[in-house]
């Protein structure tokens, strides 16, 4: 049984991908567990081969990722290769990994005893990836997880089944042995059941989930019920703070990319610019400017820099968003008709207040508010005025100033000069509060997908009180 994914500008068919259900679960996990018990036996350097090869078939099919983000989701040529040249750099980041998995010799107090701390691969280990940032977010649930030893399960998204798919036939075409690499592809209305067997599997031993803060939170519960580790990365609301000696030219393209870079559909994306409001009527004018410079159009035509956002449900909730804003005194600067159905232009809503929606719910779409402040002091208020803390940016020609406001951002991730919206495979990336915990990325990453064990031997007779 199959289901199909349409695409939200033609409503023609883009993808259909196997509907797997519950039952399936069981002989899936047991496929992974056979191949753990190859790969993890594996050596340092001849996992970093099989990673290497994976990032060369990542690329080599290329036009097949274009093709498949470009139908299930409406993205621009652009956003999807971006995604591809991404994801291949943190496949060959994780390769580079499999010999730094290091331990230690710890001084112990009993005498002859040899204590070491090593880090060992964990067994199966379950990644849930979102479609928004497809082939980044599905390479990064399984790459160092992989350079680590162990076998993976890639639970795709019913967004984009196609794109997710071929990351996994890339990865086959790569060399891993049978087992390794795995994926679960379900119709929506089976999601719920179907990663309440993969999460329930005895095989699987840790899980890894990015997506909305509100199934993450169903998620951690269900994996708490069998003391799995969860590492989640979650909603957002990022704030880019800008201080009166901020260089405003900077700061306007750094907010226009971060907010509306892939229609905002990002965890990172700038959802709330905070302005001293000394330079508030300067930066609101220079940011208008360039942003109805910044058209939406079909990205399969591919002349404009915004595309399409998912679905119909993301223009609703972002126009509702602005719609309540205004009515409570915000003015939109910029805006539009949404075309297509689902390409919608960028909106910029200024005079935005802490007691407006706009300004706490996370809207994923083409649209941002301008907060103003007194001050440092309220603009530091205002940004961490917020159930989220996955990334924020401060704006000061100051860098000193800019790094203490920068440590007292309740946020894992912090720019100074630069946009909320950045990434690179070696940096440890996640979140705090409502935005999950724990980190992907390099040395993090090895951290949070290997067991660290304690293990002694002795080199003399032992000494015993009974």
């Amino acid at each position: 049984m199959e289901f199909t994914r349409l695409n939200p500008l033609t409503g023609e068919v883009a993808s259909s991908a196997k509907a797997m259900q519950a039952q399936d679960i069981p002989a899936i996990a047991a496929t992974a567990q056979a191949g753990f018990a190859i790969w993890s036996k594996m050596g340092p350097n001849a996992r970093r081969a099989v990673l290497m090869k994976a990032a060369d078939a990542l690329l080599a099919k290329k036009d097949e990722f274009v093709a498949a983000m470009m139908g299930e989701i409406g993205a621009t040529a652009g956003w999807a290769m971006f995604n591809l040249t991404l994801a291949a750099g943190m496949v060959r980041e994780a390769a580079a990994l499999t010999t730094q998995i290091s331990g230690e010799v710890i001084p112990s107090d009993h005498e002859g005893t040899i204590a070491m701390a090593l880090r060992e691969p964990v067994g199966v280990l379950l990644g849930i990836a979102p479609w928004n940032a497809p082939i980044i977010l599905g390479v990064r649930a399984i790459a160092v997880p992989l350079a680590c030893g162990n076998s993976v399960i890639l639970k795709a998204s019913e967004t984009c089944p196609r794109t997710h798919a071929l990351i996994i036939e890339a990865f086959a075409e790569a060399g891993f042995p049978e087992g390794v690499v795995n994926v679960v592809t379900n119709a929506p209305q089976d999601a719920a059941d179907v990663v309440a067997a993969l999460i329930d599997a005895p095989q699987v031993k840790r899980i890894n989930f990015t997506g909305s803060t509100t199934v993450g939170k169903i998620i951690a519960r269900r994996a708490a019920e069998h003391l799995k580790p969860v590492l989640l990365e979650l909603g957002g609301k990022a704030p880019m703070v800008v201080l009166e000696d901020a260089d405003l030219d900077e700061a306007v393209k750094a907010a226009a990319f971060g907010a509306y870079m892939n229609q905002g559909q990002i965890c990172m994306s700038t959802e709330r610019i905070i302005v001293v409001e000394a330079v508030a009527d300067e930066f609101a004018a220079k940011f208008k400017a360039k942003v109805e410079t910044m058209a939406a159009g079909d990205p399969a035509v591919g002349n404009t820099p915004l595309g399409a956002v998912v679905d119909t449900h993301t223009v609703a909730k972002c126009h509702a968003l602005i719609e309540d804003a205004l009515a409570q005194g915000a003015e939109l600067l910029v805006g539009g008709e949404t075309t297509h159905n689902v390409v919608m232009p960028a909106h910029l809503v200024d005079k935005v207040t802490a007691d407006m929606k706009l300004f706490r719910d996370e809207s994923f779409g083409p649209v941002v508010g301008i907060a103003r402040a007194r001050d440092e002091a309220h603009a530091i208020e205002l940004a961490n005025d917020t159930e989220y803390g996955l990334s924020s940016a401060v704006f000061t020609r100051d860098t000193a100033r800019g790094l203490k406001v920068a440590r007292q951002i309740q946020a894992g991730i912090c720019h100074i000069n630069a946009a909320t919206v950045s990434d690179e495979p070696q940096m440890p990336f996640g979140g705090m509060k409502a935005s999950g915990y724990g980190r992907f990325g390099g040395k993090a990453g090895i951290d949070a997908f290997t067991e660290l064990r304690w293990i002694t031997f002795e080199t003399e007779p032992g000494h015993y009180p009974i």
